[in-house]
């Protein structure tokens, strides 16, 4: 008579945590761009089957969305929530901790800019905008409309430089891209593209930080300049 075969006892089940799934996310964004972050590859990533992902998220967009919000959690408030600081240095401190944010993980900027941000830490950074500029003197009505330009500032400035870097891991050192970009802008023929040309060293800059802080400055001047009354 033959034995009978003893099953064995299934082991523990695989703990999986919301946190797990967004830093396998954010590995894959960062290694491939959105295209290597599917759910089947976030779960491959964590050791358990999609459907332990599905348990947490509907699906990749909801993935997506959690990762841009946690993302914006980290943004260190203390160093532009001090109201004893003057409000610019304010802004221009929230501008670059944002920038430096999102530069290290440039895939997730296209997923910022492509849907709503509206969870608690996206309100909580316009809610904290708003008041930056409420004590520049603003309006509430100029201060919404700002809060806005401010936006669009800084996270298209940030979208142009990932774009031209063409790559989803951090950005490399910023000497390093600007040299690409003069490169790139010099064999530009002259002959045809004069002012180009003679704003090569100009326009390689584009993407540097003093350039960032040009553009958010005049911006800044601006705000605060005398105002014809609002239209609607």
């Amino acid at each position: 008579m033959t034995a009978p075969v003893r099953r064995r006892r299934p082991g523990p089940r695989r703990v999986l945590t919301e946190a797990e799934i967004l830093d396998a996310a954010l590995s894959l964004l960062d290694d491939g761009g959105a295209n290597a972050a599917s759910v089947r590859g976030i779960a491959a990533q964590v050791g358990v089957a999609p459907n332990a992902v599905y348990t947490y998220f509907p699906g990749k967009a909801a993935v997506f969305a959690a990762l841009v919000e946690r993302l914006l959690g980290e943004v260190d408030h203390g160093v532009f929530a001090d109201r004893e600081q003057p409000w610019r240095q304010r802004v221009e401190s929230l501008a670059l901790e944002l920038r430096s944010r999102l530069a290290a993980h440039p895939a997730v900027v296209p997923l910022m800019i492509g849907g709503p941000m509206n969870g608690p830490h996206a309100l909580a950074l316009n809610e904290r905008l708003l008041e930056l500029l409420a004590d520049a003197g603003l309006n509430a009505a100029e201060a919404a409309r700002a809060a806005y330009v401010l936006i669009v500032y800084v996270f298209g400035s940030v979208a142009l430089e990932v774009a031209d870097a063409a790559q989803a891991s951090p950005l490399p050192p910023e000497p390093e891209r600007i040299a690409g970009r003069r490169r790139a802008v010099s064999a530009t023929p002259a002959q045809h593209y004069p002012r180009i040309a003679a704003a090569s060293d100009l326009i390689a800059g584009y993407i540097s930080t003093d350039q960032y802080l040009w553009g958010l400055h005049r911006i800044l001047d601006g705000l605060t300049t005398r105002r014809a009354p609002l239209r609607d």
